[in-house]
């Protein structure tokens, strides 16, 4: 069938045709934005789940709504562990806020104090910022002490108040929370802990790997009653249908109920994957409908493109003994594992592969969202690692790469 019509579209963070089986998470999230916006009290919210069910375009689709309803949105994505990237990113997204609340009316005194408040945390964080003036600085000083979690408090609180003055709210999105520092998460919690108690119109909503739930009641231990964490899982199986059928009867097209019933199967309708599944089908299929016949033709073109563009992209970065790791918890099925169980897999104790798992974790290559337990981040990444590595070899010490 001609491919300029197919409506599926499995890439990063791209919003599928039918954004199926998320309508009460959406509703969540929505009645959290209105409740701040009628200056109420609402929950902040961290989304969880694995790689591929859609956390980055629910999160775009909630910035979308937020913006909608007139609220100032920030938005960015934390890009690795290494830390210090939460400093730059809200300089940037929070002078944009401010310019963009100077011209909805005529600056006062809060907006003065949140400029100053910006200029401050810039300088004392050194990040590169050139800054804009509202006239006369206010005398007191705020968000320089240099700690991150006295300062980012002081920073939003001016910025969230100034928002209010214009009848509106700040709502701050972070994509792969699960990246920051403790500090930065410990920052971040305080944030929104004082924003609650002062009751200023500001509302953080995250998306992150399981494991952020206990990371950030690592970091604060009053996170467990201040945010909510939806897990974002696979879709139920009338959704994944829907997912599927919908796009493609709006091109006048339909699925077998046999080849919807083997797709499912082959993704265990994780959404990244019914994307995929979908438009390879599309591809292969000469006409409506698309039968299961065409799905069992596409499975080996799909396999082939899932694990050099998808999976192999991960397992490259990887060292080998992280690879052994992950072939072991592959040996033992889709998981979660115990940790010990993996170890024993390998030939050896947990105590010697603890260095290669807390690797792995901070990778986001495995996730641990319970003591001793281990899962993958990616979906149907143990069949991978058995294509990749059909053998799995015992624990060698101080191996660092495969041939």
């Amino acid at each position: 069938m001609d491919p300029r019509r197919n409506p599926f579209s499995p890439g990063a963070g791209v919003r599928p045709a039918q954004l199926a089986g998320r309508d009460e998470l959406i509703e969540t999230c929505e009645i959290a934005m209105d409740r701040v916006l009628n200056g109420l009290y609402a929950n902040d919210i961290i989304m969880t789940g694995l790689r591929g069910v859609g956390k980055t375009v629910l999160l775009n689709h909630l910035v979308n709504l937020a913006k909608s309803r007139g609220m100032e949105t920030i938005k960015f994505e934390v890009p690795d562990a290494s830390g210090g990237h939460l400093t730059p990113a809200m300089v940037i997204a929070l002078g944009a806020v401010l310019k963009k609340l100077d011209r909805l009316k005529k600056a006062g005194d809060g907006l003065r104090l949140a400029a100053a408040a910006l200029q401050n945390f810039a300088a004392v964080f050194r990040v590169k910022y050139e800054g804009f003036s509202f006239g006369a600085s206010p005398a007191r000083a705020v968000a320089d002490s240099g700690d991150l979690e006295t300062d980012l408090p002081e920073l939003l609180m001016p910025v969230a108040r100034a928002a209010e003055t214009r009848k509106t709210a700040v709502v701050l999105f972070i994509d792969e929370v699960q990246y920051l520092t403790k500090k930065e998460l410990s920052a971040l919690a305080r944030t929104c802990h004082e924003a609650a108690q002062q009751g200023v119109p500001f509302l953080f909503i995250g998306a992150g790997l399981p494991q952020i739930a206990a990371l950030a009641g690592d970091a604060k231990s009053y996170a467990e009653r201040l945010f909510l964490y939806p897990e974002v899982a696979a879709l139920d199986d009338a959704a994944a249908r829907k997912a599927l059928s919908a796009p493609a009867q709006a091109q006048k097209v339909k699925f077998t109920n046999g080849a919807l019933d083997r797709i499912l199967k082959e993704t265990d309708r994780y959404p990244y994957f019914l994307q995929t599944w979908g438009k390879f089908a599309w591809d292969t299929a000469s006409k409506s409908p698309i039968t299961e016949a065409d799905v069992k033709e596409a499975n080996p073109a799909i396999i082939a493109h899932l694990d050099q563009n998808f999976f192999r992209v991960r397992f490259d970065r990887c060292t080998g003994l992280e690879q052994q790791y992950l072939r072991a918890m592959a040996e033992l099925g889709a998981g979660p594992h115990r940790t010990g169980d993996i170890a024993a897999a390998l030939g050896t104790t947990s105590s010697k592969l603890a260095p290669v798992r807390r690797n792995l974790i901070s990778a986001g290559m495995i996730y641990s969202q319970r003591y001793g337990e281990t899962g993958f981040t990616v979906p149907l990444f143990d069949g991978f690692m058995k294509r990749m590595l059909p053998e799995l070899e015992p624990y060698k010490p101080g191996r660092r790469s495969l041939s």
